[in-house]
């Protein structure tokens, strides 16, 4: 983790001290299980629980002795708890405590991530709705096509986003579980009822099939879903590249009063910011073919994906995170050049409107490919002529006998393309207020 690419919630998280407190809170949720189950007096559990502790510094002294961070955790509690330390750990593996708490760490990663998304998607919402009706040209291949509004291209961003919501969510809930089942799963040493009470207490489901671990294709699912809502955030951010160009200089992303473009040329406004989103949005998909390689262990267990998972989810969480707050405010603070994107409507003296003439011709019995080649004729010559496409059509003899010139001028209305705008907004579910 990166100071400069991580907040400082998720690095806490992801911190020595937070993992071992929450190492505490699972061993301690199995205490709590096995006295109301009348298998430890309450009078110790409430002793242990009030003389625990850890430190972080004595903990990683003593694992440099023997070797086995969860030994040494267990070592440095026993010190501080004294008599009745007897009882912590009694029954469990170390991959029952550490997968039980590594679920807990992802969920309250998860959390931020989603609040995050959530507030992504309100600050992208006002914008489609804000924009729904302004027309600006959409394009294929970085080439005009026909026109689309803003909004709308802020509505497409909002869909996608409330798909990745989904998949956090659902990503989410199989992450959800927790394991007491000792050295193989078999529950040999600790009692499912345990187990249960345990995972209760902690607001997990036990896993219901363990081996050693809890299996790695849930937490395969967590990388994806971080993947996919880095793509989107990716899409987004390229997108507004695009339109900051130059050439373009249709949106663009905000510049602080003070900020620097170049160390050479004091007149560039550089989208810098999006550009580090489409860079750490490779970084986070390259997270997935590790955690892929990570599902198969062998036998009931080996350790391979332990060293793994303490860099990729840190990392892919911490990383995502940072993006999506980058992103909330770069579409918070977007800057929209309405001018220029009403002159670029223009530009190519609206040769976008060549399919709905090409329909009215053929509505009209002429064979597409004869009407095609027609109306390609004439949009290439009021380019090369700089002309507007509606003249070039209104002087071509084989289009007027078919056509009349009040059908041609139809076929240049605006309204044609932008006519069921409303109903796409509407059928996208943006207008309801919860996501």
């Amino acid at each position: 983790m990166l100071l400069r690419y991580s907040r400082k919630e998720l690095r806490e998280i992801w911190s020595d001290e937070h993992r071992y407190f929450l190492w505490w809170k699972v061993e301690e949720a199995v205490l709590e299980a096995r006295a109301k189950f009348g298998e430890i007096p309450y009078e110790i559990l409430k002793k242990i629980k009030e003389k625990a502790r850890f430190s972080v510094e004595e903990i990683i002294e003593i694992e440099k002795e023997n070797n086995h961070e969860m030994i040494a955790f267990l070592t440095n509690v026993a010190q501080y708890v004294g008599e009745g330390s007897e009882y912590i750990h009694q029954g469990l593996t170390s991959s029952d405590v550490m997968d039980t708490a590594f679920s807990l760490q992802i969920i309250e990663a998860l959390n931020l991530i989603e609040d995050d998304l959530k507030r992504l998607m309100e600050e992208i919402k006002k914008k489609a709705i804000q924009y729904k009706n302004l027309p600006m040209m959409g394009r294929t291949h970085g080439m005009h096509a026909e026109p689309i509004t803003l909004g709308f291209k802020f509505l497409s961003w909002w869909s996608e986003l409330k798909r990745d919501l989904e998949r956090l969510r659902v990503a989410k809930e199989n992450i959800s579980f927790g394991k007491f089942s000792g050295v193989v799963g078999t529950l040999a040493h600790l009692s499912p009822k345990i187990e249960e009470e345990a995972c209760k207490i902690l607001g997990l489901k036990p896993e219901p099939v363990a081996t050693q671990v809890i299996p790695r294709d849930r937490h395969a699912e967590v990388i994806y879903a971080l993947s996919m809502i880095a793509s989107t955030c990716e899409r987004i951010a390229l997108e507004i590249r695009h339109l900051q160009r130059t050439e373009v200089g249709e949106l663009e992303e905000p510049f602080r009063e003070k900020q620097k473009g170049s160390s050479a040329m004091p007149h560039k406004r550089n989208p810098v910011l999006s550009e580090r989103i489409c860079g750490l949005s490779r970084v986070i998909r390259g997270y997935i073919n590790s955690a892929l390689e990570n599902i198969p262990l062998w036998h009931e267990r080996d350790i391979s994906h332990s060293s793994v998972e303490r860099v990729i989810f840190p990392d892919s969480t911490s990383l995502t995170d940072y993006i999506l707050n980058l992103l909330i405010g770069i579409i918070n603070n977007l800057r929209i050049n309405e001018e220029r994107i009403k002159e670029n409507m223009s530009m190519n003296y609206h040769i976008y409107y060549s399919q709905n003439l090409l329909l009215a011709l053929t509505e009209k019995g002429v064979l597409r490919d004869v009407a095609y080649g027609w109306v390609q004729e004439d949009a290439f010559r009021a380019v090369e002529q700089k002309r507007d496409f509606m003249d070039i059509v209104l002087e071509d003899n084989r289009i007027r006998e078919y056509l009349s010139e009040e059908e041609i001028k139809q076929c240049f209305s605006p309204e044609v393309f932008l006519k069921n705008i409303d109903v796409i907004f509407e059928r996208s579910g943006i207008y309801k207020q919860e996501v």
